[in-house]
Formats: structure tokens, C-alpha cells, sequence
């Protein structure tokens, strides 16, 4: 038995390609779960409860945003842009700015270290990678000012996905948000500032989840452990 994990704006298609790869996998039965969901449940949230709590999960691909009340998504709003987007600005970046290649994991390093959505104190980091020009490779001496700056785009989108989602939101919900906050989760969550920014442009408060990066896998083994009492949430 299988339970496993979808985006929650994946297509009919998608999810039947998921479906069969399970049962490729020899699994008797294969159940699918979206993403924010699961991280709901991996919170400890109660979701079958009929009051609002809205989830922002940033991924490595995906940004899921979604208001889950009485078992199910009330609203849900999916961008392609998340983690491995924000390492795409950064070469991009590099390649522009200082016609410099950078490798994805140099990327994703330096989003962890120095990377932020909103300014926060200014340091110089060493960067290594190829020359454009020349092909040689060369270490240059950028601010994190600058990185922030090679961020602005995909972290822009997230939040206004968060906006849109929070539009969509039915009213009687919208007051046990403001009450409950929203609740981010993900690896993307961790990249300094992007909840203070979102508190910001939506003033509503925000809490990031204790364990961003395994509230998923946890609430997908709680539903796996009790496929009967989630039977409501699976797809």
C-alpha cells in the first residue's frame, strides 16, 4: 500500500502517470495526497475541524498555497516557482552581471548562506566559478545585497500566489486566518525574511512550521498508518 505525494495543481494526466508508476512499483493499492495537505496533517493541524488554516508550502519546485477546513481544500493556488527557481535566478544572476558560471549547487549554497528575502545586515561572500570570457575559472567578492537582489523575482511571485490565494478565500475563513495565521512550511520557507516580507504585503501573521522540511513526509505517514480516518482527503 501506497500513499503518495502530488502538487496540488497537477493534472488529471499527471496524476494517473503517478498512479500507475506506484503500481508499477508492485504496490497493491496506491492513494495520492496533495502536498499541503499532507503538510497539514504532518503539522498536527486538525483538519476535519471546520475552522480555516491556510498553508504556504514552498518545495523545490512547487509553491503550493492552500485553505484547508472540514478535510478538504478550499482554495488552492499552485506556481511552478520555488527552491530550485530561486537557484536559476542566481546563476542568471552571475551569468549577467559578472559573466560568471556557477554550478546549481554553488547556487543553492549561497541562497542558504547568504540568500534573504528582506535586507538584513550586509556581508561579502567569495564566489567561485568560470570565466565567461575567458573560460578560466576566477573567484569574485559579491555582497548579499546582491543575491538578495537576484531573488526578487521568484520570491515577488510567491507572494503574490499568497495574495491571490488569500482573495479567493471565503469570508467566514478569512477571520480564522487572521486569528490562526498562515502557517509556512518547505524547504523555501527557511530562506531568511520571506515570512517577515509576507507579514508585510498581506498583514496578516505568520508562523513557520518547527520541521519545514519533513512536515510532508510526516503527514504522509500518518495517512499511511490510517488510511480509514483520512479516507476524506485522499485523491
Amino acid at each position: 500500500r501506497m500513499v503518495i505525494c502530488v502538487p496540488s495543481g497537477v493534472t488529471e494526466v499527471e496524476r494517473r502517470a503517478v498512479r500507475d508508476s506506484g503500481e508499477r512499483a508492485n504496490a497493491r493499492e496506491v492513494f495520492l495526497i496533495e502536498e499541503p495537505v499532507a503538510a497539514a496533517i504532518g503539522m498536527g493541524l486538525d483538519i476535519s475541524k471546520p475552522i480555516g488554516n491556510i498553508i504556504v508550502d514552498i518545495g523545490g519546485g512547487t509553491t503550493e498555497i492552500a485553505v484547508i477546513a472540514l478535510n478538504g481544500v478550499v482554495t488552492k493556488e499552485a506556481i511552478r516557482v520555488a527552491g530550485d527557481e530561486m537557484d536559476e535566478a542566481i546563476i542568471q544572476w552571475f551569468r549577467n552581471e559578472h559573466k560568471l558560471d556557477i554550478g546549481n549547487s554553488s547556487a543553492e549554497s549561497i541562497k542558504k548562506s547568504v540568500g534573504s528575502a528582506m535586507r538584513v545586515k550586509s556581508e561579502v561572500i567569495a564566489v567561485k566559478g568560470r570565466d565567461l570570457v575567458s573560460g578560466i575559472p576566477k573567484t569574485i567578492e559579491v555582497s548579499s545585497d546582491e543575491i538578495r537582489q537576484s531573488l526578487k523575482d521568484p520570491i515577488n511571485a510567491i507572494v503574490e500566489a499568497v495574495k491571490r490565494a488569500l482573495e479567493l478565500t471565503p469570508p467566514e475563513l478569512s477571520a480564522d486566518i487572521l486569528d490562526r495565521g498562515i502557517i509556512m512550511t518547505g524547504g523555501g520557507s527557511m530562506l531568511k525574511g520571506v515570512d517577515q516580507l509576507i507579514r508585510e504585503r498581506t498583514n496578516v501573521p505568520v508562523n513557520i512550521d518547527e520541521e519545514p522540511l519533513l512536515s510532508v513526509v510526516k503527514g504522509t505517514g500518518k495517512v499511511l498508518e490510517d488510511v480509514k480516518k483520512y479516507e476524506s482527503v485522499l485523491i
